[in-house]
């Protein structure tokens, strides 16, 4: 559909009935007795709030009126997403997660070519290569636990893809900026570099969406399932040059994301202190969390994001049973560090329980 296609779509959409949000989520995870149980989850990097309260005002609306499609929706969350960040509306496409556009890059560009990604990263990068007969390159974290850029490119001469999260899952740990430069600038001209963002709004880490723009087969993704509190509401964005979404929605076979998701994800950008406030309410349970762990002689990964690794010195997988035993779920066991686990941060209440139960278990 053509920008001025989709302009006029974007001037018939409404947001009609949205309640004023307040910061209410900040004083503790959002429940329903229908659904809720006294299981901890730190296991997926939810977040522990949900949507805030407009977003649940505007899915609210969207849910009742899903008996149609309304694309206008869709197009006028991609116009204010470009517009809030400065990136041509053209170079923003609205997915069902970002997986989605994951899968598609990996399935268009990897198809028997080689995959170079960090270890541990996103595993769901590792499983998509090997489902399009990818050769899979996996580079070790440097040092400061950062991505290896150099040895990524090193790793395969003509890669069909090379993928670097920042803030990195599991780890939560920075790339620095000039390190994301000098891998876009001297990746090979045919392959593809997807820098995964979603948990950027958690750091102070400064954006890549400016090399999406400005550099052929750069793909930026973004999600509303951490921050926003949307996982189960599946809504993600890619951003790229036009001729590489145009190829990606082929894929995807020009689908709509369920009108309630993108209703809740406009609301949830037109908050304005939303992100300021879930960052600082995240980073004060994080450090003081991992300040506890420090105390009591555990190392954990310098993280800035709502999940963080903590070094256990023995394999990781009979300390989650253990942790799961006691209905507190944590991170699955990643291959190449098996003696760290990962903890997602929940409410202050949820992590102040995990600690006590982990250093109960550990003791014993």
């Amino acid at each position: 559909m053509s920008a001025l296609s989709r302009r006029r779509f974007v001037a018939a959409a409404t947001l009609t009935g949205l309640a004023p949000a307040i910061p209410a989520w900040a004083a503790g995870a959002a429940s329903d007795p229908t659904v809720d149980d006294d299981i901890i989850r730190l296991d997926y990097n939810e977040s522990p709030y949900g949507p805030c309260p407009s977003a649940l005002d505007a899915m609210s609306l969207g849910t009742r009126q899903s008996g149609h499609y309304f694309p206008e929706h869709e197009y006028r969350l991609a116009e204010l997403f470009a517009r809030q960040h400065q990136v041509p509306e053209d170079h923003v496409a609205v997915f069902c997660g970002s997986r989605s556009p994951l899968q598609y890059a990996l399935a268009r560009h990897a198809d028997k070519r080689g995959v170079v990604t960090a270890a541990p990263t996103y595993d769901s990068v590792a499983n998509g290569a090997r489902a399009v007969g990818a050769t899979l390159h996996e580079v070790p974290l440097d040092a400061r636990h950062a991505h290896d850029v150099r040895g990524m490119l090193a790793a395969d001469p003509q890669p069909g893809v090379l993928y670097l999260c920042n803030p990195n899952n599991p780890t939560g740990t920075l790339t620095p900026r000039a390190d994301i430069e000098h891998l876009v600038s001297q990746k090979p001209a045919g392959s593809l570099a997807i820098i995964d963002e979603a948990y950027i709004h958690f750091s102070d880490a400064p954006s890549c969406l400016d090399l999406a723009v400005s550099h052929d087969n750069v793909l930026v993704l973004r999600t509303f399932s951490k921050l926003y509190g949307m996982a189960g509401a599946r809504l993600g964005l890619a951003i790229g040059k036009p001729a590489l979404l145009e190829d990606l929605q082929r894929l995807n076979g020009y689908n709509f994301v369920p009108l309630a998701a993108a209703m809740g994800g406009i609301a949830s950008l037109q908050q304005e202190d939303l992100v300021s406030e879930r960052k600082r309410i995240n980073r004060q349970i994080l450090l003081s969390t991992t300040k506890a762990l420090q105390k009591a002689g555990y190392r954990c990964t310098d993280a800035h994001a709502n999940c963080f690794m903590v070094a256990l010195n023995r394999p990781a997988k009979p300390v989650i049973q253990a942790l799961a035993q006691r209905r507190i779920r944590v991170g699955r066991v990643f291959e190449a560090w098996p003696e760290w686990m990962r903890v997602s941060v929940g409410t202050a209440e949820q992590m102040q329980t995990f600690l006590k139960a982990f250093l109960d278990v550990m003791q014993r």
